[in-house]
């Protein structure tokens, strides 16, 4: 699987290998892609060298070996097979790569916080850990969801959903003043909101308490500094 700027660079080495028979100069592939610094083109050529993509020739300067053509990696409704030059013009193209999400604040795994707000901050996700639907990501604030496995300092990554199943994770919005992580369980005129730490009790509503479910939990990301 390829990001999409990886995907790019191959196919633009690819095309100028093809009609020049050397390959383009950082700068030259630095423009194609729009990006700022040739750095960014060493990271990319040195990702596709380690997945197999191609090769770089020692001691000849612009010299590149593909060994994979990005027609490979390209899927269509009707299959995986590699295209051709011509059903690819008619094919609607898919390509493996990420998919940016918002990150629209935080979230409390613990005593619930003021509401997440919108944000212009986004990140990256890999296509492959997503489902479909909407997506955003939260930073986890508290340490009521520990015995789960989630932790303060975590990015939730959690999908656009306004109701959900007993036992899910969800993200409640409690009197639109109010959010907070936690599983949910529904009983005959009650909604439960369940820490996964013994510290923290269930919190009970009643049916007619405005809680609006904002989404389901879908994984969770950890930084190591």
């Amino acid at each position: 699987m390829l990001t999409q700027k990886q995907f790019e660079l191959l196919t633009f080495l690819e095309k100028k290998i093809g009609t020049s028979g050397i390959a383009p100069s950082f700068e030259e592939m630095k423009l194609a892609l729009g990006l700022r610094s040739k750095s960014g083109i060493h990271r990319l050529i040195c990702a596709l060298e380690e997945r197999g993509f191609l090769k770089k020739l020692p001691h000849r300067a612009r010299s590149i070996e593909i060994l994979r053509s990005p027609t490979s990696l390209v899927k269509t409704k009707i299959g995986t097979k590699p295209l051709t030059e011509a059903n690819t013009k008619i094919s609607r193209v898919i390509l493996e790569g990420n998919r940016t999400i918002p990150i629209m604040g935080q979230i409390a795994a613990g005593s619930p916080i003021e509401a997440v707000k919108n944000s212009s901050d986004l990140m990256e996700i890999p296509e492959s850990l997503l489902g479909d639907g909407s997506y955003f990501a939260l930073n986890v604030i508290g340490d009521s969801m520990v015995d789960i496995g989630i932790n303060e300092g975590d990015i939730a990554i959690v999908r656009e959903k306004s109701d959900a199943n007993s036992g899910e994770i969800v993200v409640a919005l409690i009197n639109e003043s109010e959010a907070t992580l936690k599983r949910l369980k529904k009983v005959p005129g009650k909604i439960i909101l369940i820490a996964e730490n013994k510290r923290y009790p269930p919190k009970v509503f009643n049916k007619d308490t405005q809680i609006r479910i904002q989404g389901v939990l879908s994984g969770i990301i950890r930084k190591y500094n």
